[in-house]
């Protein structure tokens, strides 16, 4: 190839953007192309030259650079400028018609809602954000506020526009959508695993999500992903139309991917047609969907009806039936969790439910063996729940061989043989061993490492159990005495593993009060739960000293879990583990109460009864938008009660006490005069 001038090198590679961008666009959005193959190699190579000569030319939104990048060492982790919130469900055409009503009823209306009606597909929830056009960062949902950059594996999937088409794009566009891998893709994919002797992927969701989590993006790269947009984020510096629909037709015309199912509904009853529709044909689809999501289609109307928790008013996922299959109960065995739980799993003759090769279920309890009648041999009714977890839900008792057995529900734990306990009032029995159950410490230490915990990158369950078996860990705390040599004498453990590892164990004594409480794995103390606790009593050692009666001034603490956190700040042996992992290093910055002059501070409210307008959630998040904690109780410190219809003992406590009561026409009426729009 002859050697060009720089200018016209210059606008010779802007022509074969402008080009391959556009046959980009044709192939994968589309789907008409409408340039040949060999003319879109030739386009390419010749840019491929022209970048080779003038390395000026290579800029990030270059058809050249979907591929290329180093592989990484692990994903950093990126805050959403908005949250990605989650949805909520309905299962049947009685609770859409719910979601209508209630939409109508906050909008004050009785005239018929228009919808915009999607296929809620099965992939990889994204955020992708372009700054002046271009592709910038991509990133997975992760908890909805921090989410994992996976902009090098995002850039290899073609139907991503690394530059959108069109000059009047605001200059700061977040785009979200769903990426996922069609099933021809994922057939062609599993055979071609099958023919090299590798392990199948169980399902294209499973496969779209360990394809984007690749290190290698010239891994990524050599999967059939493709990208669905549903939606906008953040948008600085430009307007988008008012209706959902038609701002998916705009990202359209930028580049995008939307659904070709998408459709709009004039009224609730033509949501649920739609989704009749749409399930008829859901098996012949070239994709996988899980339900259909309805949106309120005026822009307008969603900033009006808002957000409840994490989720928005004006949507929900209206989900597909779960799908059953029948299958054989080979056998039942036992297995042990984090607080000592003796759960019964049901080993299964394998069969595809939902999507997915099912071999084990849970059986949850005694209580649900005796309920379902069930026996070893039986033939058994399986559903995935929600489409996600395998349940036995009947026996098919005319299928019963004659020598099926009984089963049998341990005495003794299967791991340790410490006696199983059951407590009165409690369906689930317990090993007493504690920490001397070696199956406890393990699922211990793996709760304690995990991402929603302490986040100790490299400690994955196999290594937990590695460690324990060898004698190695004994405690959570003995994870900061582990050393190099230790590390190294495992079974396929590096150096470099060992020490990214140690690196990880002392990043994570960095860490937060509340991520530290539930790190604990105190019973009954989730997420939400330790935030609360960590926000109320603000440091450690003022929480340690609280009992049940105080403990259930934090909101959504009751009082079974003030007895169980109280419990455990009474054992010795936790106190000492608290002190251990201190000494080690593990520390934290006190919380701190924000300071202002939010209405409600420091007042303590309980809600009782039925509400009828607004529903106990809505409420909770009204009063605490305004400072004021929830309790689950009546107690003397309580400033107010809001009593709908239905409320007994609360009610007759607060009157005992004093406390003034306010029914739910009264408790609106307070959120108008300080400014909350209902």
């Amino acid at each position: 190839m002859t050697k060009i001038r720089p200018e016209k090198a210059q606008n010779r590679a802007h022509e074969l953007h402008e080009i391959l961008n556009r046959a980009n666009y044709q192939y994968y959005v589309l789907d008409e192309p409408e340039l040949p193959d060999v003319e879109y190699d030739r386009c390419l190579r010749e840019l491929q030259q022209l970048e080779e000569e003038y390395p000026q030319l290579i800029t990030p939104d270059s058809p050249t650079q979907r591929v290329g990048a180093e592989p990484l060492s692990a994903f950093s982790q990126v805050r959403h400028e908005m949250p990605m919130l989650s949805l909520d469900n309905a299962f049947s055409d009685e609770e859409m018609e719910d979601f209508d009503r209630r939409i109508r009823d906050r909008l004050n209306s009785k005239a018929p809602v228009e919808y915009a009606c999607e296929p809620k597909l099965d992939g990889i929830a994204v955020s992708l954000l372009y700054r002046d056009g271009v592709l910038e960062r991509a990133a997975t949902r992760g908890d909805g506020t921090i989410g994992e950059d996976i902009t090098q594996n995002v850039r290899t999937i073609y139907s991503v526009p690394l530059k959108l088409l069109e000059s009047a794009v605001p200059p700061v566009l977040e785009v979200r959508g769903e990426i996922y891998m069609p099933k021809a893709g994922f057939n062609a994919l599993n055979e071609k695993a099958r023919a090299a002797g590798e392990k199948l992927f169980v399902n294209p969701r499973n496969a779209a999500a360990g394809s984007l989590r690749q290190l290698d993006p010239q891994i990524t790269a050599k999967r059939p992903l493709q990208l669905c947009v549903y939606s906008v984020g953040l948008v600085e510096g430009g307007e988008l139309p008012e209706r959902h629909s038609d701002i998916l037709e705009q990202l359209n015309r930028w580049g995008f991917r939307i659904n070709p199912e998408m459709a709009v509904a004039d009224n609730i009853e033509a949501c649920i047609a739609y989704y009749n529709r749409l399930g008829e044909k859901r098996d012949q689809l070239p994709y996988d969907i899980d339900g259909i999501v309805f949106k309120v289609n005026s822009i307008p109307l969603q900033r009006r009806l808002g957000f409840v928790a994490r989720a928005p008013r004006w949507a929900t996922a209206y989900k597909f039936p779960a799908q059953e299959e029948m299958t054989v109960l080979q056998d039942v065995e036992f297995q042990v969790g984090r607080t000592g739980a003796v759960t019964p799993v049901a080993r299964l003759k394998p069969v595809f439910v939902g999507g997915v090769t099912v071999s084990n279920a849970t059986l949850h309890n005694r209580d649900e063996i005796e309920r379902l009648g069930v026996k070893i041999g039986d033939t058994v009714v399986i559903r995935r729940a929600g489409d996600v977890i395998p349940q036995v839900v009947s026996v098919v008792e005319n299928r019963r061989p004659k020598d099926a057995r009984e089963i049998q529900f341990p005495d003794h734990c299967p791991v340790c043989d410490s006696p199983v306990e059951s407590t009165p009032g409690e369906a689930v029995a317990r090993c007493s061993g504690g920490l001397i159950c070696s199956a406890q410490r393990k699922q211990a230490i793996k709760h304690y490492a995990s991402r929603k915990a302490m986040d100790i990158d490299g400690l994955g369950d196999k290594l937990v159990e590695q460690l324990v078996d060898e004698g190695l860990l004994h405690s959570v705390s003995g994870l900061y005495r582990l050393d190099l040599d230790q590390l190294v004498s495992l079974e396929r453990m590096g150096e470099k593993s060992a020490q990214n590892l140690l690196e990880a164990l002392e990043k994570s004594k960095d860490t937060t009060l509340p991520k530290f409480l539930y790190a604990l794995g105190i019973r009954e103390v989730g997420e939400a739960t330790a935030r609360n606790l960590a926000r109320y009593f603000g440091s450690l050692e003022s929480l340690m000293q609280a009992d049940e009666e105080a403990l259930q001034q934090v909101d959504d603490v009751g009082p079974i879990v003030a007895h169980y956190v109280a419990e455990f700040f009474e054992q010795p042996h936790n106190l000492e583990e608290i002190e251990a992992l201190q000494q080690a290093g593990v520390h934290w910055e006190d919380e701190v109460q924000e300071e202002g002059t939010q209405p409600l501070q420091e007042q303590t409210w309980v809600l009782t009864g039925k509400l009828e307008v607004l529903s106990r959630s809505e409420a909770k998040d009204y009063l605490q938008r305004l400072g004021a904690k929830v309790a689950g109780s009546v107690s003397a410190k309580t400033h107010t009660v809001v009593a709908g219809p239905g409320a007994g003992s609360k009610l007759n406590k607060a009157r005992e006490l004093d406390i003034p009561v306010l029914d739910e026409d009264e408790f609106m009426q307070m959120l108008r005069e300080q400014g909350i729009e209902i």
